[in-house]
């Protein structure tokens, strides 16, 4: 059984709390852990961050709008997936492998410390970026939730 959400916002950062805080509600049907919560929320704020930071630089890239699409996948068992889509329409990622580089950033004035995909990655169970130069980039990640709680009754049946 599954479930679908789909957000659209504005571009801007005073929406980044909006948004982790959609997500992790929208996850709560799987009863997550405060931990795994925690991990979305991270995860999300990095992405929304990149898209006003990095995506959206130049003015010139028409309607400044973040889409956010999640789905839960439930397991037959506690948890399940939660899977997450966020597109920008911006200015794109010239070199995608570049970019998911620790403390890459396309914003060689500013002093920054990349551009977060290496935290997405570290908090997700799967990571995948796609990006077009002038078109836009899409994220996609997946929290497999449950997989602590699971790890405990392990550990207590040893």
């Amino acid at each position: 059984m599954s479930n679908y959400m789909k957000l659209e916002i504005a571009a801007k950062s005073e929406n980044e709390g909006f948004a982790r805080s959609a997500v992790a509600a929208f996850a709560l049907g799987l009863n997550p852990s405060i931990s795994e919560l925690s991990d979305i929320k991270t995860a999300v704020s990095e992405a929304v961050t990149n898209c006003v930071v990095h995506a959206y630089a130049s003015e010139r890239h028409g309607e400044r709008k973040i889409l956010i699409e999640c789905q839960t996948e439930k397991k037959q068992t506690e948890g399940g997936f939660l899977h997450i889509t966020i597109t920008d329409y911006g200015c794109g990622i010239e070199d995608v492998d570049k970019a998911v580089l620790p403390f890459f950033t396309t914003l060689s004035a500013d002093e920054r410390s990349g551009m977060g995909f290496t935290i997405m990655q570290t908090f997700m169970s799967d990571f995948s970026l796609k990006s077009e130069k002038g078109k836009g980039t899409i994220v996609k990640m997946t929290k497999e939730i449950g997989v602590e709680k699971e790890e405990v009754r392990e550990r207590a049946d040893a």
